[in-house]
């Protein structure tokens, strides 16, 4: 029980803590001051989160490893996060797009983990949503700012979602560990997910005037630990200090 329940709460996350350090790329970048803050304070928000769930993967590995080990020094394939928070920081609307998608996603996912019958993963539930609901409406604040602003901005943003969008379908699709999660009633319920996910997508759509497009969704395996060529490359940066210098303490 406790391989498989570390397994999904390295998951969870993964997930958070790849977008995070995305995010971290745009510090200094962000087209105003307050817009630059707001993403790196979402930025901290996530890896405040990732830290909780490190935590409890080092107790559920028996003492055996630190969340620093868990965060620095897996391989590729042992991070499970999904594809969609992989992809590179393009321009402002490609950062917005990705970011409403996951926090959609994530809103829903931390709401239905309150209830988890894992106590654990219930307090960082708890301690979560709030973030997760600024952050979800702080992105969507932008689709309609961006989506329904000037034609170029439209543009954008609709092109954006064009490539972005293929990759949600991954979030939904159930892996057997994440069966048995729900099973077990620790788990989310993808199927409730997506239900709540696409309700609050249309919403936004129709306010941002963008519409989805035709392309058909993404075979993805993040969750199993296949990702894109991105990941390599993130990693190399994300690790370099650990790897770098082995054991170092701060």
């Amino acid at each position: 029980m406790n391989a498989s329940l570390e397994k999904y709460v390295l998951q969870l996350a993964d997930t958070s803590m790849i977008l995070a350090h995305r995010l971290s790329e745009c510090c200094g970048h962000g087209p105003t001051l307050e817009t630059d803050i707001a993403l790196t304070n979402i930025s901290l928000d996530l890896f405040g989160e990732v830290r909780s769930y490190f935590q409890y993967a080092a107790k559920l590995s028996g003492g055996e490893k630190t969340e620093d080990d868990f965060a620095f020094l897996r391989t590729e394939r042992q991070y499970y996060n999904l594809i969609l928070t992989e992809q590179t920081n393009k321009d402002f609307a490609h950062i917005i797009v990705r970011q409403f998608l996951f926090d959609n996603y994530h809103y829903h996912l931390v709401e239905q983990l309150l209830t988890s019958k894992d106590e654990t993963l219930s307090a960082i539930a708890h301690k979560s949503i709030k973030e997760a609901k600024y952050h979800l409406r702080f992105s969507s604040e932008w689709m309609k700012r961006l989506g329904d602003g000037t034609s170029i901005s439209h543009e954008k943003t609709q092109a954006a979602f064009n490539e972005l969008y293929p990759y949600v379908a991954e979030c939904f699709i159930a892996t057997t560990l994440e069966i048995e999660m729900l099973e077990k009633g620790i788990g989310a319920d993808l199927e409730k997910l997506e239900i709540d996910f696409n309700e609050t997508l249309e919403g936004i759509l129709q306010a941002a005037k963008i519409v989805k497009p035709d392309t058909p969704a993404r075979i993805c395996q993040g969750k199993e630990g296949i990702h894109t060529e991105h990941m390599g490359y993130l990693l190399a940066e994300f690790q370099y200090m650990q790897r770098a210098y082995p054991n170092m303490t701060w």
